[in-house]
């Protein structure tokens, strides 16, 4: 059973930067991608980023686009989302979720993906 398990979320200032990891387990194959998402209060959840574990293919959403770097270390099955001048609009529940076989190496669209962590609350103080 593939697991996910987030951590690395806090209580950070506006323009700080906190560094998100994704702990996944429970793989018997190497063709999927992970997912990073976010849910604020009141909001749909929205696709962050995600990588290709097969080619490292990887999408940013164009509201994080050069502020959140996601990267990943295959060997221990880590996936990282390091954030960069966060702003106050950025508070939200961060999710990892995987996608098993995706089409297009990946997609910012929760409804294509088939596990997913518990979350890891992030909040970002003005």
């Amino acid at each position: 059973e593939v697991q996910l398990v987030e951590s690395g979320g806090g209580l950070v200032q506006a323009g700080g930067s906190l560094r998100l990891s994704c702990a996944a387990s429970g793989f018997t194959f190497d063709d999927y991608a992970i997912g990073w998402f976010r849910q604020a209060p009141g909001k749909e959840r929205e696709g962050v980023s995600w990588i290709n574990r097969d080619d490292g293919s990887i999408v940013y959403a164009d509201f994080v686009k050069g502020r959140f770097t996601i990267s990943s270390d295959n060997a221990k099955n880590m996936v990282y989302l390091q954030m960069n001048s966060l702003t106050p609009e950025d508070t939200a529940v961060y999710y990892c979720a995987a996608e098993f076989y995706p089409i297009g190496g990946g997609s910012l669209e929760d409804d294509e993906y088939d596990a997913w962590g518990q979350g890891t609350q992030v909040t970002v103080s003005s």
